[in-house]
């Protein structure tokens, strides 16, 4: 049977290649990056490999590693499925990527600044003032200084390859980004499954990452704090992403509070702990704006702390990420970043945006109801997959109630072209196939903005999809950020903070020899 040449950019395989009768590789036509994986890989088993992943599965099963999909109506918690073949990316590339990342959250905490003082941006004409009748912006924080002018001291930056060389910003996470868990505990998995491919591949280290985080966040603290006191603020244990919460607590070793273990007396905040009260300086809070205190948001929410956002005004305490940052990763703002990186910086955005359509807009909502079958279309304060529209995979009902959808409140959508996202060698039930990923870097901001050398890789499991959020069935990968044999990874931090950078390839785990061929499954 001939083979076609993939439709979309493959990051492992060339695009020629040729399989043999039972459907295994016979050509070694891999870009250079993938060349010792690919070697490595000849050796490998499908059932080999397959009894890895359900190590993996029994593995984080058992630490606990779970998420609840909201609607759910078995209310069962899930494992996000784990790929146990990892997303390889060269160094130069990824200097690059995160040359843009940092770039990028720097111009959004500039504009932040500016929407809740002096507003220069709007008054310029770059972007409209509508963005004040956001949902996500806060009047409460108009005129108020935050630590550094920092709103947004975790971001996600999501990103999607399309081809060699171009890599395009599919939105901003500012408000409460998820997802580094899985990035660190992806890295511990493959370390545990595959110790000797840490030792042939000069894979950049993610282990540091609290460490950086916890630094960042103690550099925000109010002047003249000398120890600062950090705690991380969840909803608690029914939130999906629990598990993240309490993980990334125990790895900064800080405690972990919900809204009934804080207080506010005399303009500050204060945990309750079995010593007595104890003073609280930075909240890294993964609570919705809404929830966060009853006195100036939901009056309802039983999750906050009542009078935090009082303290929080008046400079009592610092909040991560700050009150009001949501403004900044709509969907809608996110049309107006690249004019934000000119007007505040100064520069050429380094990444791109995605091209986008404005639904409010009326000549490009009449352009976007005549292709609807040929867009993606997205809710502007939508998240986690929900409340999007794939056109080409849509059905003519799903495309006729979404129009209607849309024509009752064009302003809560924008649409975008369906890309052709790059695929990467996932382990599927018949071997190995090609399937639609995406990349998320967490850049931190705190004494310095930086991210560490890797990202939380999604991919879309189910064939022909370029959903990948978890919640509509992807899964994850680990990300290598490879640097050439003998080079020592560039610290991602100033040198002051003095992170030990740890060697993957000191795992003592060991696992036998592994042999013979895997099918790769178009």
């Amino acid at each position: 049977m001939k083979n076609t040449p993939p439709k979309f950019f493959d990051e492992m395989w060339l695009e020629q290649y040729a399989m043999n009768a039972h459907g295994v590789i016979d050509s070694d036509e891999v870009r250079e990056l993938y060349a010792q994986y690919r070697h490595w890989l000849k050796d490998v088993t499908h059932q080999q490999l397959d009894s890895k992943r359900q190590e993996a599965e029994l593995l984080f099963r058992r630490v606990g590693i779970t998420f609840n999909v909201y609607g759910d109506t078995d209310g069962a918690e899930r494992l996000i499925p784990f790929d146990v073949m990892p997303r390889i990316i060269d160094c130069d590339e990824w200097d690059k990527l995160s040359a843009g990342a940092i770039q990028r959250v720097k111009a959004l905490n500039m504009f932040l600044h500016d929407i809740y003082h002096n507003q220069d941006i709007i008054k310029a004409g770059l972007v409209p003032a509508t963005v004040l009748a956001n949902s996500q912006y806060r009047p409460e924080m108009f005129g108020v200084d935050v630590p550094q002018q920092i709103y947004a001291h975790i971001a996600g930056i999501d990103l999607v390859r399309t081809s060699a060389s171009q890599f395009y910003v599919l939105e901003d996470n500012l408000r409460t980004p998820s997802g580094v868990s899985y990035m660190l505990e992806n890295r511990k998995m493959m370390m545990r499954l595959f110790p000797e491919l840490f030792r042939r591949h000069n894979v950049s280290p993610v282990e540091h990452y609290p460490q950086v985080l916890l630094n960042n966040l103690r550099a925000v603290a109010q002047a003249g704090i000398v120890d600062p006191t950090v705690v991380l603020l969840s909803p608690g244990a029914y939130n999906s992403a629990y598990f993240e919460h309490a993980f990334i607590a125990q790895q900064m070793g800080i405690e972990l509070v919900e809204g009934q273990d804080l207080f506010v007396r005399n303009n500050a905040v204060y945990m309750r702990t079995t010593e007595g009260p104890k003073r609280v300086d930075v909240i890294y809070r993964r609570i919705d704006d809404d929830y966060l205190d009853p006195l100036a948001f939901n009056p309802d929410s039983m999750l906050g702390v009542p009078g935090l956002v009082s303290v929080y005004r008046n400079g009592g305490v610092t909040l991560a990420n700050a009150v009001g940052t949501g403004v900044a990763d709509d969907k809608a703002t996110y049309i107006y970043v690249p004019e934000m990186i000119k007007f505040y910086l100064g520069e050429t955005p380094i990444l791109e945006n995605v091209p986008t359509y404005q639904l409010s807009k009326e000549d490009e909502l009449k352009y976007v109801l005549e292709h609807l079958s040929e867009l993606v279309v997205k809710e502007v304060q939508g998240s986690g997959g929900y409340g999007m529209l794939v056109g080409p995979a849509a059905s003519k009902q799903e495309l006729d109630e979404f129009k209607l959808r849309i024509l009752s409140a064009p302003a809560n959508y924008i649409a975008q072209p369906t890309l052709a996202l790059s695929t990467c060698p996932t382990l599927v039930e018949k071997g190995i196939a090609p399937r639609h990923v995406d990349l998320r870097p967490f850049v931190l901001s705190g004494k310095t903005v930086s991210l560490v050398q890797g990202a939380l890789c999604r991919v879309a499991l189910k064939e022909g999809s370029l959903v990948v959020n978890s919640s509509q069935g992807g899964g994850t990968k680990d990300t290598w950020v490879l640097r050439p044999s003998g080079v020592k990874d560039s610290q991602p931090i100033t040198t002051e903070l003095n992170i030990k950078q740890p060697n993957p390839a000191n795992s003592q785990t060991q696992i036998s020899e592994i042999i013979e061929g895997v099918p790769y499954v178009k």
